[in-house]
């Protein structure tokens, strides 16, 4: 009788075993797998336009760089998965598109595509979209790939060589946007742009409001300073589940050999302060992206690193997968 027992009790674990999923999901609601079953946005970079290691750089955060390049280092994006549509779409369009195209359309199902179903723009500063290069006839020579756009960007792109180019022959088509008004990307996803302080030379800077069929999220990658924006950012980041926000530079120690007031951004000390205010669940919505080849948080090893983390905030990591 024990055995009749121990053989159904077998059965019964491995049927169970055959149903469990493959994808483990933690409480903030990032996937550990890269499978993607439902609408999901996806880390694909995570630095600050100039990469890591960075040009002209002798410090220690870039001389062993140079021989041991960090597959992780990549600049700032985002992908976004319309899994039931079967669709994708990239956020900026770095130097570094060529890999990070790869990795969102690989996991796309049912489909053989090598490009994203359309890229949104943030603005005009190089690691933006320069990636757009790549789209054109020297590279990939892409066909009718949608831009999403403001108008001074539309402007920029049309009327700037090399850039004209790839409107004229067609392998960029560029949708212009307005200021917090919705594209529809499908019956369930929305992506809002909005106007935030930034360096405008050559075009305005946008974030995104990107809203899934059940959460949605901030994407800010580039802003000036929290204060100079019109909008409280505390705000916002109570009404969404994720908020991926500018940590350009941990403190203002970090540059030395520039004048720190003509590349303003956030602070992440500025933030932590900003932000303690926020209860736990509001701060755990923070991912900290948007990293300078000199901020320490790039190491999780450092005290900074750990700093942001204590206090129930969270660093973006490539490939980490949020359920939207």
């Amino acid at each position: 009788m024990k055995k009749f027992h121990l053989f159904f009790f077998i059965i019964f674990i491995f049927s169970c075993a055959d149903k469990k999923s493959s994808i483990e999901t933690s409480e903030e609601g990032i996937k550990k797998e890269m499978n993607i079953d439902n609408t999901s946005i996806v880390i694909l970079g995570t630095i600050q336009d100039a990469g890591s290691p960075q040009i002209g750089c002798g410090k220690e955060c870039c001389t062993n760089l140079f021989e041991n390049p960090d597959y992780s280092r990549q600049r700032v994006s985002l992908g976004l998965f319309d899994t039931p549509n079967n669709k994708t779409y990239l956020f900026e369009a770095t130097p570094d598109i060529a890999k990070q195209m790869k990795m969102l359309t690989k996991y796309e199902k049912q489909s053989e595509k090598e490009i994203a179903d359309g890229i949104f723009l943030t603005h005009a500063h190089i690691g933006h979209y320069t990636g757009l290069m790549f789209l054109g006839k020297e590279a990939m020579d892409a066909k009718n790939t949608p831009v999403y756009v403001m108008p001074r960007m539309k402007d920029f792109l049309t009327n700037n060589g090399p850039w004209s180019l790839l409107v004229t022959r067609k392998n960029v088509v560029l949708n212009e946007m307005e200021n917090e008004t919705a594209i529809h990307l499908s019956d369930k996803i929305q992506v809002i742009p909005f106007l935030v302080p930034h360096r405008d030379e050559y075009s305005e800077t946008v974030g995104y409001k990107i809203i899934g069929p059940n959460k949605s999220a901030l994407f800010i990658p580039d802003i000036d300073k929290w204060e100079k924006w019109d909008k409280n950012i505390l705000a916002k980041i109570k009404k969404v589940d994720y908020a991926f926000l500018d940590a350009t530079f941990y403190s203002g120690k970090e540059i030395n050999n520039r004048d720190i007031s003509q590349i303003p951004h956030p602070f992440v000390i500025e933030s932590l302060e900003k932000f303690k205010e926020l209860d736990k669940k509001d701060k755990n919505k923070v991912i900290f992206i948007h990293f300078n080849h000199t901020n320490p948080v790039i190491n999780p090893d450092s005290k900074e690193a750990k700093t942001i983390v204590e206090q129930g905030f969270r660093i973006g990591k490539i490939e980490d997968v949020f359920e939207l």
